[in-house]
Parts: structure tokens; sequence; C-alpha cells
């Protein structure tokens, strides 16, 4: 079994934004975030993303906003930064309140500055296999994972557990996408599929995007399965000092012996996702120039 280690490739992807960033002259990419109250995660996702911009040498701006801002306030914002040729990628933390709608709230981000890929119009490209939109970063990662970790995906059965828009559903074309990594012949499971296992165990790859702890068993998956666990999971754990600790979609005590390779929580695709984040905005500054 290997461990698939998501630090260090998403450490190799930072120097290699490093150094190209670092050979720009004049302007510096610009990425804004927009965060709506105080929601712990959302607090220290953001501050991740700040430091890994600043490191790289990407200019980072931060909009706050409280917990009851009228969706009129937000969108005026985003209008803004829209218009603004200084941004180049705008990035909404999720989760938002209940009263702002998720959707629109990212399609009113100009699509080419929609560096987290949610926008419709990013997602249809995706569809057409279009490469000049924009790819959701946490797919857009554990693309990156596969082929940085040299796991074959042509002809092979890949198997998706979750249909969300920001994982399950990219992740799922671009693995059917005619190209490498891709070609894969995909299933999409989620909370309605039938027999489950017997979908799970027929898996060359294994994706897990379920949001539940542990959810995957040994059981599950066939010998020599390459698994791909997306899932951040608190669950109490006394003995460790915040009394929580994080464990995957995947329970990889029990997985890991039947696995030729397996990414970790945390250390796995979560460092990923901040990575491709940092691309996807040099990739907005280079086309506004």
């Amino acid at each position: 079994m290997q461990l698939i280690d998501g630090n260090a490739i998403a450490e190799s992807i930072i120097e290699e934004l490093t150094a190209e960033v670092g050979a720009l002259e004049g302007k510096k990419p610009t990425v804004a975030f927009i965060r709506v109250g105080d929601d712990p995660a959302s607090v220290s996702y953001v501050r991740k993303k700040e430091r890994t911009a600043e490191r790289i040498g990407i200019e980072s701006r931060l909009h706050l906003f409280p917990e009851n801002v009228s969706k009129e306030e937000l969108f005026a914002q985003i209008d803004a930064l829209n218009g603004d040729p200084d941004v180049n990628g705008i990035l909404i933390q999720a989760p938002l309140p209940k009263h702002i709608d998720e959707t629109e709230t990212f399609n009113r981000v100009a699509p080419g500055k929609d560096v987290d890929g949610f926008n419709t119009v990013n997602i249809g490209k995706l569809c057409q296999e279009d490469g000049s939109g924009f790819v959701a970063c946490t797919p857009a990662g554990i693309v990156e994972l596969i082929d940085r970790s040299g796991i074959e995906t042509e002809g092979k059965h890949v198997v998706v557990l979750g249909r969300s828009q920001i994982v399950g559903k990219p992740a799922a074309l671009l693995m059917m996408r005619k190209a490498v990594p891709g070609n894969a012949t995909v299933t999409v499971c989620h909370s309605r599929t039938k027999n489950l296992p017997e979908v799970t165990r027929q898996a060359d790859i294994l994706i897990a995007a379920i949001g539940r702890p542990n959810f995957v068993t040994g059981d599950m998956v066939k010998d020599g399965v390459a698994v791909i666990d997306v899932g951040i999971n608190r669950v109490e754990d006394a003995s460790k000092k915040r009394g929580y600790r994080l464990v995957g979609d995947v329970e990889f005590e029990a997985v890991s012996p039947k696995a030729s390779q397996i990414t970790p929580v945390p250390g796995g695709v979560g460092p990923m996702t901040v990575a491709m984040l940092m691309h996807n905005t040099l990739r907005a500054f280079k086309a506004a120039q």
C-alpha cells in the first residue's frame, strides 16, 4: 500500500507557482476572498488560503460581512470586484447564511474571475471539455493527485461516492473526459443507490465524497483499489486536546490494507484544494493580461 502524500504534492505545486509568480514583472496576481459570518471552519480555511497566497506572491484582499448581510449588499460587493481590473480571482467562502442562495451568489461572480469553478458557465465548459474554463478546486486537486501519483485511469472503473456540485459531479466529468487522467468508465453513487457495496467493490479507483465519517468499510472495496478520500469529518475524541479528531469518509484502518494507493485524512486532498485555487488565480491573471 502506497500512501498518497497530498501535502508533498501540494507543496511541489506551490513551489512551481512561486517560481512562476516570482518571474513576473510588474503587476502580481490578486485574489479577493469574501467571507460571511464567523463560522470557525470558514475562518480557518480563508486564513490558510491567505497564507498560501502570500507565500506564492499572490496578493489577497479579504472582504468580511456579518451573518445578517443583505443579498443586495453582498451582490454589490461582488459586482464591484467583477469590475475591478486589479482583481483577477474572486472566492466566496461557503457555507453562506440560509437567506442567501449559494448558486445565485456563485453565478454573480464573472466567469473569468470564478477561480472556484462554481459558475454555471465554467461548469458548462467542463461538460463540453472546453479547457478555457475553471474547474472546481477540489476535483482539480483530485486529478492532480491521481496524475502525479501515477494512477492509471484509462479504461478503469471509477466509482464516485457523492453527487455534489462542488466535488462529485465535476470529479465524475473529469474522469470520463477524453483526456489523461480521464477516459474512465464512471459510476456515480449517492444516498439512493441500491446495493452500494456491490457497486463500490467493482471500483478500480474509488473517490469518496459523501460527507459521512468512516462510511466506506473494508468489505466495500476490492484488493488493489486506489482510494481518494475527500471527506473531512470531525468526530469526538476525548484523548485529543481539541476534543475531536479529523477522519475521512473511508475507514482508513480497514480499507488501507486492501488498497494499492490511498490518501490520508488530513494530509490528502485538503492541501490540494488550496494549491489548485492558487493555480486558477494565476491562470485568471494570465488570461486578463
